[in-house]
């Protein structure tokens, strides 16, 4: 004996089976490939070793720039980001924790730490990240990776800029992916990295 269904809850059940087929295409999007950023970094850097104590304040960035996402610029001025790909944390963050290891590593300085772990500090280190992105001048070729870290050395005591510099790197990918981009972005920032340590460990004792 058949029993004849209502013209909706026909619709009703077509639809629910339309959605439960579609559930795993509709889902949550697949969680990025994360990346961390593992520059080389300067050891037993030529120099004197200083006697003075460094802080490192966490860097600034513009906007776009500040996230963990990785950045990729379209000329003539298109920035924008690498799908399903990302730093493991904020890049200002990445780039606080390789200067503290890279001043440690450098093997010239013994007393350096990050702002809010330094109790007394001689000199203070304030960056902002101008550029931190893979450039696609000339697609489909491989990207180049620019870094440019502006920085300023403050005396703590005083607040009183004692130094600047603008110090950049450009580097070309070995390919047109994802991983060519962080591998040369990470040999770029290597090459930032070791001039402001020199830069910044070859100031004088403060007065």
């Amino acid at each position: 004996m058949s029993i004849a269904l209502p013209r909706r809850a026909l619709f009703a059940g077509a639809a629910g089976l339309i959605l439960a087929g579609c559930s795993d295409i509709i889902g949550p999007p697949p969680a990025p490939k994360l990346y961390v950023l593992k520059p080389a970094l300067p050891q037993d850097a030529a120099g004197a070793k200083v006697s003075w104590a460094l802080s490192i304040r966490t860097p600034e960035a513009i906007a776009g720039l500040d996230s963990e996402r990785i950045a990729i610029l379209f000329p003539p001025y298109n920035l924008d980001y690498y799908a399903g790909a990302a730093w493991v944390d904020r890049l200002p963050r990445l780039v606080e924790a390789s200067l503290l290891e890279a001043f440690e590593a450098s093997g010239r300085i013994d007393a350096v730490a990050q702002d809010q772990d330094a109790a007394r500090a001689d000199y203070a280190l304030s960056t902002d990240i101008r550029d931190f992105e893979a450039r696609l001048d000339s697609a489909p070729g491989a990207p180049v990776a620019a870094v440019r870290i502006g920085a300023r050395l403050l005396s703590s005591r005083t607040q009183e800029i004692v130094g600047y510099t603008n110090v950049s790197r450009e580097e070309r990918a070995s390919a047109n992916s994802v991983d060519a981009a962080v591998e040369a972005l990470d040999t770029a920032f290597a090459a930032v990295l070791a001039q402001l340590v020199t830069w910044v460990l070859d100031r004088p004792a403060p007065g």
